[in-house]
């Protein structure tokens, strides 16, 4: 995709960076496959550490709302929670969000916030790198 780029192998990490400009994030279509995941670091292209320290949390906030079932998964017992789309971590003392592609589906202005959200600050992006699920004994 032309608005992601390989991370230079001088930042040590493996995976995709936001390009610095780029056509809107949900114009290409995906295919029918596992909706990938990326980590948006706190950590700038150029080595600074995001501020506010609040940030991650501060974004999924905002994307609470995004929930799988849509808008009937709110209501009076609806618990208070991150989106299982959007989620705030912490990966060797830094702060990231983990963001799900299946957020891309549900509300495209949402996917096109977050992703470009992380452009305009210039934060690292990652794809989250999928691991194959053990294959239990005497199965093949």
């Amino acid at each position: 995709m032309p608005w992601l780029q390989p991370v230079p192998a001088t930042m040590g990490m493996a995976g995709l960076q936001v390009a610095a400009r780029g056509p809107s994030m949900h114009s290409a279509p995906r295919p029918l496959a596992r909706p990938r995941q990326f980590h948006i670091h706190g950590v700038t292209q150029s080595g600074k550490v995001f501020r506010p320290s609040d940030w991650a949390e501060r974004l999924a906030g905002a994307m609470s709302s995004f929930r799988p079932g849509g808008a009937g998964a709110g209501g009076i017992g609806a618990f208070i929670g991150y989106s299982p789309y959007c989620v705030p971590q912490v990966i060797d003392e830094v702060r990231c969000v983990l963001v799900n592609e299946a957020l891309r589906d549900i509300e495209p202005m949402a996917w096109d916030f977050v992703m470009s959200f992380a452009r305009d600050n210039e934060l690292r992006v990652t794809e989250v790198c999928a691991v194959a699920e053990p294959v239990a004994p005497g199965r093949s």
